[in-house]
């Protein structure tokens, strides 16, 4: 699996995408505040984001906004993003920001693993009442 980089101020989270993804292929790297996504992005070139919903003053749906819009800009290539739901109510916001796919937690690492290749491959990942169906 390609490197990945995790958004999150929540250590357990990190821990969690840590177990389920990294290993000798891909390296794990973490922000904790989601203004320094997109820095970390140009610095890092990760294959796959992924982003916890709630992160102090800048959170998942406006890291995964600003990552897009870069992206349109052509300031950085395309990247896959994973957003971290904390509940079904989320799902619209997800959608909304153009995210690849999201999880609702709490999070496993089968489940994380999964989403995660499927992202990667150009597919989707989509849990959640109202989410559509996934690709």
């Amino acid at each position: 699996m390609p490197d990945v980089l995790v958004a999150t101020d929540a250590d357990w989270i990190l821990d969690e995408v840590d177990a389920a993804l990294a290993g000798p292929d891909c390296a794990v790297a973490r922000v904790r505040r989601g203004k320094d996504v997109v820095p970390a992005i140009e610095q890092l070139e990760p294959a796959l984001v992924v982003l916890d919903l709630q992160m102090g003053n800048m959170g998942g749906i406006a890291a995964c906004t600003s990552v897009r819009q870069e992206e349109l800009a052509g300031r950085i290539g395309e990247i896959a993003i994973l957003l971290l739901l904390d509940r079904d109510a989320d799902v619209w916001l997800a959608s909304e920001a153009d995210a690849d796919g999201w999880l609702i937690k709490p999070l496993d690492a089968f489940r994380l693993r999964a989403a995660a290749e499927a992202v990667l491959a150009g597919g989707t990942w989509y849990e959640g009442v109202d989410a559509p169906a996934t690709a």
